[in-house]
């Protein structure tokens, strides 16, 4: 019998443990795909630190145009230690997300039973929610500049920028998801309108007109200083979370430590009418490259929240109760390198067989 669907997914392992847990997560994929009756086609590209040291290049103009026939792209890390920090970022992960207009980063913060945090009196019942980042504005977009480098009169600027367009259909897409997720529909803007007035104002102007087209959405405002107390405080209050680039960049992080670490978390780069990218948010961890000891289970859900996106709810459900068997079991033991109580390769070959049994 053949396949329902076919996915052409452009894969792009990167730097370090990069291969490593992309082959893990293509192993649970490809599991996943022959329970669901759907496949995946792959194309691999070697955009990394390795490419560039050979040839000057983080990515041919070429490539743009080559993503941008496929239904997502599946990355694992890019970071290498001979190579200076922010060229690879901006020449490979910046330069997809703003040419493939990805505007959406779209972080779940999901505490799995099981998983060690530093959070007391929090479990998984209060670690549950999902925050979207602006993605392709504010101080990321680059636009700046020095003036007397290097000298006592040095001025460096780096403009915030934040268009209505990008405001709206950044709010718009995090209302929506408020509604998709139906759990407390609340929708929580954070940023930092007592000193950012100009910005400030905007976003909050912009929900405000957009919740009228929601009415079933409570809408609720929070300054991100205290945004960062509270998600440690009381981390339930959180159901949908939208912020600018910057301090989506910044929450993320935090969040990402009650969830257990960047070990765990997945993010997704996300085009609602284009093509997507998903990754772990962890970086390239060169000093762990080759032994096979990396948890790859952030991987493994950017996976799950990719083949979400592609309409494949199903089977993105499935990896998950499959990841929550293997922590709330203890079958992985932890999240840290070497301490999973099996390697890299066996933690994917476990979840590619639970995703079987589920």
């Amino acid at each position: 019998m053949g396949k329902d669907k076919t996915y052409k997914i452009a894969v792009i392992p990167g730097d370090g443990i990069g291969p490593e847990i992309v082959n893990e997560g293509l192993k649970v994929i490809e599991a996943t795909a022959e329970k669901y009756n759907f496949s995946i086609d792959t194309v691999t590209y070697d955009f990394g630190g390795d490419r560039y040291l050979k040839t000057g290049e983080a990515l041919p103009d070429s490539a743009i145009k080559e993503l941008k026939q496929f239904d997502a792209i599946y990355l694992g890390a890019i970071g290498h230690p001979e190579v200076k920090p922010g060229i690879l970022e901006k020449g490979i992960l910046l330069r997809i997300r703003f040419e493939l207009d990805q505007y959406i980063n779209l972080r779940p913060i999901k505490l799995y039973p099981g998983v060690w945090h530093p959070l007391k009196n929090k479990g998984p019942e209060e670690i549950d929610y999902v925050v979207v980042r602006e993605n392709t504005e504010g101080v990321y977009s680059g636009t700046g500049g020095v003036f007397k480098k290097g000298t006592q009169d040095e001025i460096a600027t780096q403009l915030d920028i934040n268009t209505r367009k990008g405001v709206e259909r950044c709010i718009k897409y995090a209302f929506q998801y408020a509604v998709k997720r139906n759990k407390t529909k609340t929708l929580t803007v954070v940023d930092k309108a007592n000193v950012l007035t100009y910005s400030g104002d905007l976003w909050r102007r912009t929900a405000k007109e957009i919740n009228v087209g929601f009415p079933d959405i409570k809408l609720n405002f929070a300054f991100v200083d205290a945004t960062c107390m509270w998600m440690i405080k009381n981390p339930e209050w959180f159901d949908v979370v939208v912020t600018n680039n910057l301090f989506g960049d910044i929450i993320t992080d935090l969040a990402a430590m009650t969830q257990g670490g960047l070990g765990i978390a997945a993010g997704g780069n996300i085009n609602p009418d284009g093509v997507s990218m998903f990754e772990p948010i962890h970086g390239s961890a060169p000093k762990y490259t080759g032994k096979n000891v990396i948890c790859p289970i952030a991987t493994i859900s950017a996976g799950a929240m990719m083949l979400e996106t592609l309409g494949e709810e199903a089977a993105a459900k499935t990896i998950e109760k499959a990841i929550i068997k293997a922590t709330g079991e203890g079958h992985i033991k932890s999240l840290e390198a070497g301490k999973m109580g099996m390697s890299t390769s066996e933690a994917g070959d476990f979840l590619a067989k639970l995703v079987k049994e589920i």
